[in-house]
């Protein structure tokens, strides 16, 4: 949520920042700002609603400014506003500043501040740390930060300027992202890499803690007042993933990056011979695994959803108990962990508040914690004991695809690789279910290859309605749950996603003729009983739109269409039957005019609770 953007240097300080936040946008906004020092004055520029409204008000008149800090708000404190947006500023108008995330205490601290005579404009949590810097400062705008940062809970990312020091930039993180890159006798600062690459490959990432000072001379960071040093990364990212690519949605490109992610993912890790999976990050030997009784996987969101076929797929290969929980639950619930504990928590950015505080909980208890993520160095990677890398590259649609299919291959990768050292599984068997996970890459091109129109015109007919409902059981209910996420969160359709079994339970009232359904029947053992639970919805006038592994003419006398997936082992379906939900949510929001890249009210990176 929210994207932070700064720059200190000799280029115009303007272009540079919006070229920031527009590359930033995928992380959900409402409102954006920009402040600059200008010929000894603040410059304050603020718009609500998209970048280009800021960049419209701003109308080219770029000035003379070469130092300047840019931010895209997501509303948690005050309803989206010009006055709301960042920067904030101080009473005097000299300190401007952006900051993502919550300052709990801010009532608090807004309270005294107000005693001492500060006057405040805005809603926002956000607006007392100006004035805390305002009220600490005293020539030196690093030692006001560092005093500020000691008067405030909660977290953030955050840079500030002061008209008084105009070369001078002093950025401070705790628990929210924050980058440093490093040019030419110039900086950049990022909530994320991507907003960099264009300019610079070399990066400092922050940790908790930090306070790094940055001015001509270079930039100097300190943690709990002491100087520290911290690495400058080259990011070999091809700038390249950043761009539609002749898609007309990143969405849409995601999708049919897929194939190429899967194969990513296993490259180096699943032997040519498909004998064996080797997880060469992992330091997991047999004897840490016997001191394990049970696997607890969380996440938020898409992810969530990959963990609950991480669940079925890890208890079968495994016969280990998994259970499998929402971090934001998870963190309230007092779970019952301790050292035999293996937790694996699973964020596409590293970043996600309530997966990073659900780490800090299977810390506290002794657990050891296996982080899957997509974003390397990010704070959950860094903070777990050991963690798998999904490959997936840079991820911009704010609805995840690429993303949650390398997370689910990680999944059944680590699955293999665990029956591997517990020897749950013959060689033989292990060596069946390695070679068709090989083929999945190949099965997903052609079942985007072969279906895609079919899928287009099918969402068509979805596009006209309100609510939509899928079903499944088994493995098929944990993909009907993300097909439901898809369709909801970027069509702006009602859906909901039940177990079929249950359908007799109540849920059955809700179809009325024409009602579209979406009927998952991939799992052979449940097959007849799913024909049954579709032939039940078709008795109501449901329109029942079903997927199925190759050819199922049990499934197409009963369904009003059918989408037909490459055969496969069935424990592996859900690499695949994914696909088509996604791609029926695309066009169904596509016919629905629906901003797919960027839906109401979301946020890629979701770094408040």
């Amino acid at each position: 949520m929210c994207g932070i953007i700064g720059y200190l240097g000799s280029r115009l300080a303007i272009p540079v920042l919006l070229e920031g936040l527009y590359a930033q946008e995928y992380r959900g906004y409402d409102s954006a700002g920009i402040a600059t020092i200008e010929e000894g004055r603040l410059n304050i520029y603020k718009s609500t609603g998209k970048i280009a409204e800021l960049d419209k008000k701003i109308g080219g008149q770029y000035g003379s400014a070469t130092a300047g800090i840019g931010h895209t708000r997501w509303a948690t404190h005050g309803k989206p506003s010009d006055i709301n947006c960042h920067p904030h500023v101080d009473c005097r108008q000299k300190i401007a500043l952006v900051h993502n995330g919550i300052i709990e205490n801010y009532q608090e601290v807004k309270a005294a501040l107000q005693d001492q005579g500060h006057h405040f404009l805005s809603d926002t949590d956000t607006e007392v740390l100006p004035h805390l810097l305002e009220q600490y400062y005293q020539g030196d705008l690093l030692a006001a930060m560092q005093e500020a940062c000691g008067h405030v809970k909660g977290f953030y990312a955050m840079l500030a300027l002061c008209l008084e020091e105009p070369r001078r930039i002093v950025a401070a993180r705790l628990d929210n992202p924050l980058i440093i890159g490093i040019g030419q006798g110039e900086y950049y600062f990022a909530s994320d890499m991507s907003a960099l690459i264009d300019y610079t490959r070399e990066m400092i990432i922050l940790q908790n803690g930090d306070i790094a000072d940055v001015s001509d001379q270079g930039v100097v960071i300190y943690n709990q007042g002491q100087k520290v040093e911290r690495s400058v990364k080259h990011i070999d990212w091809d700038k390249e993933a950043a761009k539609k690519g002749g898609y007309p949605h990143f969405m849409l490109k995601e999708i049919h990056e897929q194939p190429k992610v899967l194969a990513q993912t296993m490259q180096g890790r699943l032997q040519e011979d498909c004998r064996r999976v080797d997880l060469n990050e992992l330091a997991l030997q047999k004897q840490d695994l016997q001191n394990i009784d049970q696997i607890a996987i969380v996440a938020c969101g898409t992810a969530y959803h990959a963990g609950l076929i991480g669940k079925q797929v890890i208890e079968k290969l495994l016969r280990m108990p998994v259970m499998v929980e929402l971090a934001s639950e998870f963190i309230h619930n007092d779970p019952l962990i301790d050292q035999h504990t293996l937790g694996v928590v699973i964020s596409q950015s590293g970043e996600t508040m309530d997966t990073l505080a659900a780490l800090r909980v299977f810390r506290e208890n002794g657990a050891k914690v296996l982080a899957i993520c997509n974003v390397v160095d990010s704070t959950i990677a860094r903070e777990a004991d050991q963690v798998l890398y999904t490959m997936a590259g840079p991820e911009i649609a704010v609805a995840s695809t690429k993303a949650y299919s390398s997370q689910l291959m990680l999944l059944y990768m680590l699955a293999f690789h665990l029956a591997q050292i517990l020897q749950r599984h013959s060689d033989e068997q292990l060596n069946v279910w390695l070679k068709a996970m090989y083929q999945l890459p190949q099965l997903a091109a052609a079942l985007l290859a072969e279906n895609e129109e079919t899928i287009k015109t099918l969402a068509k007919t979805i596009s006209d309605w309100q609510d939509a409902f899928f079903i499944g059981r088994g493995l098929d209910y944990a993909v009907a749950q993300e097909g439901a996420l898809k369709l909801k969160e970027i069509s702006y359709i009602h859906a909901e996603a039940y177990a079929a079994g249950e359908l007799k339970h109540g849920t059955i009232a809700l179809i009325t003729p024409k009602v579209p359904v979406i009927a998952l029947a991939t799992q052979e053992p449940l097959l007849k009983m799913m024909v049954s639970n579709i032939v039940e919805l078709k008795t109501r006038g449901a329109y029942v739109i079903a997927l199925t592994r190759g050819a199922a003419p049990e499934v197409e006398h009963v369904a009003d269409a059918v989408i037909h997936l490459p055969e496969t082992d069935e424990l592996l379906t859900p690499v695949l039957s994914v696909i088509p939900l996604q791609l029926l949510a695309y066009y169904a929001a596509l016919y629905r005019d629906c901003d797919i890249d960027q839906p109401r009210n979301l946020a890629k990176s979701v770094t408040v609770p």
